[in-house]
């Protein structure tokens, strides 16, 4: 089988390959020999954490001409995370991250499914609520702040500096941006209808909601 990939960034050009060309993240754990991209190698969590590591190509995400401060800090998520503000995986470099978002066979095809069969016994969930779907649309969140929730393995969407919205591996259009949101607002309802408070959490939800649609892209003239 023979792939087409967007040019890579030096970062990921970088990295070894699997049998099928696609770059190897850093995170992704090795199994039997072979690299499985559904599973986080050992210590790559804390790593990543502790030295603020690439979460894809490795690298320091600090900005050593300029120093932390100036470093910017970009997540691969899907759409929801625009509304609850949360990612379960630590930042990438911005252009890591947007190459993620391009590459990606299942960030770049809507009909692939999440494949679970044959993982490894000790292969453990991320923290948080996962939601099971493939949205068909992935964002690149940049901000210019780190900040892990206290207690868990998640990190927090500060204020965005900027936010990059991508389908099949292109710019993403308003109209699918909006479908992707709205389809999955049926399972945060639901999550927040769980809650001790489930009317001040639906409230919550819906400013977040509200919040989150100041992000999705205009629409872009013909």
């Amino acid at each position: 089988m023979t792939i087409t990939l967007p040019a890579p960034p030096p970062r990921i050009a970088r990295l070894p390959k699997n049998k099928a060309g696609y770059p190897v993240p850093w995170f992704v754990a090795t199994v039997n020999g072979e690299p499985d991209f559904r599973v986080v190698g050992t210590g790559k969590m804390d790593g990543a954490v502790t030295f603020r590591c690439c979460w894809i190509c490795g690298g320091s995400l600090i900005n050593r001409t300029l120093g932390p401060a100036a470093t910017q800090y970009a997540y691969v998520v899907g759409p929801m995370c625009a509304v609850n503000r949360t990612s379960a995986e630590p930042p990438a470099h911005r252009d890591c991250a947007i190459y993620a978002a391009t590459a990606c066979p299942f960030l770049t095809t809507p009909g692939m499914r999440r494949r679970d069969s044959r993982l490894p016994e000790d292969a453990t969930l991320p923290d948080g609520v996962m939601i099971r779907r493939n949205p068909g649309v992935a964002l690149v969140w940049v901000t210019n702040d780190w900040r892990v929730i206290p207690g868990y393995r998640l990190f927090h969407l500060t204020d965005p500096a900027e936010t990059l919205w991508f389908a099949e591996g292109r710019t993403a259009a308003r109209d699918e941006v909006l479908a992707s949101i709205d389809s999955g607002m049926p399972i945060l309802r639901a999550e927040a209808e769980q809650d001790d408070d489930a009317e001040a959490a639906l409230t919550q939800l819906d400013k977040q909601y509200t919040r989150a649609l100041e992000l999705v892209p205009a629409v872009r003239d013909e």
